[in-house]
């Protein structure tokens, strides 16, 4: 009966330290932009920090799985020295066509854009949008 409750202890005692641990642990996330003012300034920011860029539709499936790529690759060890962006492409055309416009590259979705100096140096639409792919260029 006493190793029962003992055993308990050190369980919840271990629950909490992983409780607690998992809340240390920083996870890379992306974040959303909307407006040509954000990309603009993401652009820019290209000549001091990678930045990447996921174009995803809401109504796709493969859009879907690109983005859980996407997710699965920034909950591992992601590059830390690399932004990471996403862009909802119906929900916000006029980003995504400047994006088309200022890097020269013709717009598909789902799409991930890697750009440095304000070039795109990497891109994969579709099914090639994998956290295999990411890991080989950005790693």
């Amino acid at each position: 009966m006493r190793e029962h409750y003992y055993l308990k202890i050190v369980q919840n005692t271990v629950k909490l330290l992983i409780e607690d641990f998992r809340e240390d642990v920083v996870k890379m996330e992306w974040r959303e932009i909307t407006t040509i003012e954000e990309w603009d300034a993401i652009l820019e920011k290209s000549t001091e920090k990678d930045q990447v860029i996921l174009k995803h539709s809401t109504t796709c499936p493969v859009s879907f799985n690109a983005l859980d790529e996407y997710n699965d690759y920034l909950e591992q060890e992601p590059n830390e020295s690399t932004e990471y962006t996403l862009v909802k492409v119906r929900e916000s055309r006029p980003v995504s066509n400047k994006i088309e416009a200022d890097l020269n590259v013709k717009h598909e979705s789902p799409q991930i854009i890697c750009i440095k100096n304000k070039e795109s140096y990497w891109s994969a639409t579709h099914w090639a949008v994998t956290k295999a792919h990411m890991i080989a260029v950005l790693d």
